[in-house]
């Protein structure tokens, strides 16, 4: 298991989303990275705001995530571990359409043998090869 901020760990979406409002830097990984997928969330995210100052947040978040990180891409070896993470999600009663942009971030995880951060452990349930890392999310004491 992977202390908090120790080596290299993949921060799943919701914390980079989050990032500007974590209290406490220490959960998370010395080298900090994304996954392309991420980069995809991020991007849909200005085009689905219901407004424009939304819409202008979501791409300033956008902008400083393509600024500060090279994703991880959805390679071969990812592709290869997504069937067993599929497979590990149908196991625990889970459905991995539902999951789909998780259960892919995840099987980058698994690929490239880094933990995942994130804020809602929950959504990586019953993927036996992922190292899940909590981030105490900022608004739940």
């Amino acid at each position: 298991m992977t202390s908090p901020g120790e080596g290299a760990g993949i921060l799943d979406t919701n914390v980079v989303i989050l990032l500007s409002r974590l209290p406490d830097p220490r959960y998370l990984p010395s080298q900090p990275l994304i996954t392309a997928i991420t980069l995809a969330e991020l991007s849909a995210g200005p085009l689905a705001a219901s407004d424009e100052a939304e819409r202008a947040r979501r791409q300033v978040r956008l902008q400083q995530a393509e600024a500060d990180f090279v994703p991880l891409p959805f390679d071969e070896a990812a592709a290869r571990v997504f069937g067993r993470v599929a497979a590990d999600l149908r196991g625990a009663g889970r459905k991995p359409a539902a999951r789909a942009y998780d259960a892919l971030i995840a099987a980058i995880a698994v690929a490239n043998g880094l933990p995942l951060y994130t804020v809602n452990p929950d959504d990586f349930a019953g993927i036996s090869e992922l190292e899940v890392v909590p981030v105490p999310h900022p608004d739940q004491h």
